[in-house]
């Protein structure tokens, strides 16, 4: 943002700084709406993304676990939306300095109350994020707040390696039904 710059927290910086990057080299899922690119990440105010201040990409690195997010998401609308059509995109995916965050656990010590990760409370995580992406790591591999798997959080700037295997169409209703949702 121009003309603003981030304070971040000296205790998140040195715990970060304290962990050892890992490479990542995989296929990953992520729904969009129909005909949005499948790689065009995001500024919009989110668990892993303060407004406004990097672009990220979310992905899941299980593809129900891409459909969870989104589906939760629709399932907040009084009533289902029926109308919007959204894709299913599997994306190669390869970083250099990823950041793990096994369970939820893993981020207490980084001031995230487990109890309340599933919540719409992003100050913390965000806080994780904008600290990370200041010390140049290029994605974070966090876990679901919507399904048992984790996912990959991409600052797409700094990824060089993204390419999308193929999309098809998101089958709500079937996957309502499977779920019991």
């Amino acid at each position: 943002m121009i003309g603003r710059r981030p304070v971040h927290d000296r205790g998140i910086l040195d715990a970060l700084e304290a962990i050892n990057p890992e490479p990542f080299r995989g296929e990953v899922w992520r729904v969009t709406r129909k005909g949005r690119e499948a790689l065009r990440g995001s500024t919009a105010h989110g668990r892993w993304s303060p407004s406004d201040e990097f672009e990220v990409l979310y992905t899941s690195l299980g593809r129900d676990g891409a459909l969870a997010e989104i589906g939760y998401r629709l399932s907040l609308e009084p009533v289902w939306p029926s109308r919007i059509e959204h894709e299913i995109h599997l994306i190669e995916v390869e970083t250099e300095r990823t950041l793990r965050f096994a369970s939820t656990e893993s981020l207490v010590a980084l001031g995230v109350e487990s109890a309340r990760y599933h919540t719409f409370e992003y100050q913390a995580t965000q806080a994780i994020a904008a600290a990370a992406y200041f010390l140049e790591f290029d994605s974070l591999i966090v876990p679901s707040a919507r399904f048992d798997c984790a996912n990959l959080v991409i600052f797409t700037e700094r990824v060089t390696s993204l390419m999308s295997k193929g999309s098809q169409p998101v089958d709500w209703e079937g996957w309502r039904r499977q779920h019991g949702r």
